[in-house]
């Protein structure tokens, strides 16, 4: 069972967890930076009996590959990683207005870049009602889905 504490760091709160309790998929902070578990391995124990673990991550919001090797009993950082579908109410070159479910507006996420960035506005421009996922985590978010929306 995996054997964390949370510690409130303001808005956003953070799990604290030992390496050795990390697994694959699972979400950590290398570098400072939220990151999903790509690949773990443990090496067997040295000559003073330390066992230590690599890790290999993929950075959520920028996509980069992360390495660290660190002892098994080193405490790490486990983000609260949230995902949030909206609705897409406009875009303009600066930010989204993504429509909340309490009829509010929420204008303060970026669109994405790529080929994600050019399906929205495409698809957006040709009337189609777009759900977007915003995956948002140490006080950072991004657009990572969109999709379109049947319902009207």
């Amino acid at each position: 069972m995996l054997n964390i504490q949370f510690e409130d760091n303001g808005p956003s709160q953070l799990c604290l967890a030992s390496c050795s309790d990390l697994r694959k998929n699972e979400y950590t902070l290398i570098k400072d930076r939220p990151c999903k578990i790509v690949d773990i391995s443990t090496s067997k124990p040295d000559g003073y009996g330390h066992v230590y673990v690599k890790l290999v991550a993929i950075d959520i919001f920028t996509g980069d590959r992360l390495e660290d090797l660190l002892p098994s009993t080193r405490t790490m950082g486990i983000p609260n990683v949230i995902y949030t579908e909206y609705i897409l109410g406009n875009i303009d070159d600066d930010y989204l207005c993504l429509l909340l479910s309490d009829g509010g507006q929420k204008e303060n996420v970026k669109p994405p870049k790529g080929d994600l960035g050019d399906k929205m506005v495409k698809e957006f421009n040709e009337g189609k009602r777009l759900t977007v996922t915003v995956v948002s985590a140490m006080d950072e978010e991004v657009v990572v889905a969109c999709r379109e929306d049947k319902e009207n």
